[in-house]
């Protein structure tokens, strides 16, 4: 899973991704300062994967991983190569998910680069431009689909899709926001719209506002804006994130209980994603291996068997599977107590893995 971060100059988003990374990206107080976008691998926080790595006395243990990819700040008109905008709308495109970093925090030795603090002005200017992107993209497909769409019914149909979604956008309003209907959103999947991409917004607050947004003004426009859009938002402290990216595991839990807050940027960062993506993980363990394995919500056993190995999917046989939940409450982990309680189930093709299901998958190639 790749997610890029993006916002305009002097948001805090390289601030935020050198803190959930710890890759050292450049963050001045000055546009452009970061020219290649940076790209750091986290690993996805999960105490299943620590606790059954203990018990079986596991050699290795893997957790899953998200990567995260920070991309310039974009400015008004990158849509028409303004600042270094074509470039970093064409690395907006490659990831799967997009990271709006939104400054929700007044601090007057820090330039923000339209000279006021307006968060939806700011997430207007980005979005904008990757409308425009879009149109432009929109223009020469529809160009080129009616040419054939007098003698193909097929491609009748996709130019009728392409005028609605060009239409749509020409509202100012984002391709995610569409209501379209299942064959049109697969569709409409295949364009790579940039504005199409699922996104979260991220309030950017002082120390202060850090536990949950508090009263401040900005978060709550952030928020309604995200929910009219279907999107999620999260509220995060860059600063504080920076901070605590030096603690040990201790020593942050106990930093961020003196501030009052729950769970890390990072952990709010990644929650978030999977929700918007719909993704949960499975797991697998025994004595070589404990494993975290992230699959879209609806996968049925043999394609999660095949996430491990075509093979298993291939040659799949059926899959023991107990989760981990009942693992821990009925049997202290044990799976031997589970199979002589026969909470070890044994599930066939038709079965739908559910987050946290410890799977064996049987298979004959």
């Amino acid at each position: 899973m790749k997610l890029g971060i993006v916002g305009l100059p002097n948001v805090g988003k390289s601030t935020l991704f050198n803190a959930i990374t710890k890759a050292g990206a450049e963050a001045a107080n000055y546009p452009f300062c970061t020219i290649e976008p940076n790209v750091g691998v986290v690993t996805v926080p999960d105490q299943r994967i620590r606790v059954l790595s203990d018990l079986n006395q596991s050699k290795k243990t893997i957790y899953t991983t998200i990567e995260f990819c920070d991309i310039a700040g974009l400015v008004k008109g990158a849509s028409k190569g303004e600042g270094l905008g074509n470039k970093f709308l064409g690395h907006i495109r490659e990831v799967a998910a997009i990271v709006h970093v939104v400054r929700c925090f007044e601090n007057e030795n820090i330039v923000h680069v339209s000279g006021k603090i307006d968060p939806l002005s700011d997430i207007e200017t980005i979005n904008t431009e990757l409308i425009l992107s879009d149109m432009e993209l929109l223009e020469r497909r529809i160009a080129k689909t009616e040419k054939g769409s007098r003698y193909d019914k097929a491609l009748a149909g996709e130019l009728e899709i392409l005028k609605k979604v060009y239409d749509f956008l020409s509202s100012g309003t984002s391709a995610r926001a569409m209501e379209l209907d299942e064959d049109e959103a697969d569709f409409v999947r295949t364009l790579d719209l940039l504005s199409y991409k699922p996104i979260i917004y991220v309030a950017n607050v002082s120390e202060e506002d850090a536990a949950d947004g508090g009263e401040n003004e900005y978060v709550a426009a952030v928020r309604d804006f995200a929910a009219g859009e279907g999107a999620e938002s999260v509220v995060i402290c860059a600063e504080i994130e920076q901070e605590i990216s030096e603690l040990d595991d201790d020593e942050k839990a106990l930093f961020l209980e003196e501030l009052n807050i729950d769970e890390s940027g990072l952990d709010k960062l990644i929650k978030a994603s999977y929700r918007l993506l719909n993704l949960i993980s499975f797991l697998t363990t025994g004595s070589d291996e404990t494993r975290a394995w992230t699959i879209t919500n609806g996968t049925k056993a043999p394609q999660a068997a095949g996430k491990i190995h075509t093979d298993f999917e291939k040659g799949f046989i059926r899959a023991e599977t107990i989760n981990y939940d009942t693992l821990m409450a009925e049997c202290d982990g044990s799976m031997t107590k589970a199979r002589e309680k026969g909470l070890l189930r044994s599930e066939g093709k038709e079965y739908v893995v559910k987050d946290g299901d410890i799977i064996t998958f049987l298979f004959n190639v």
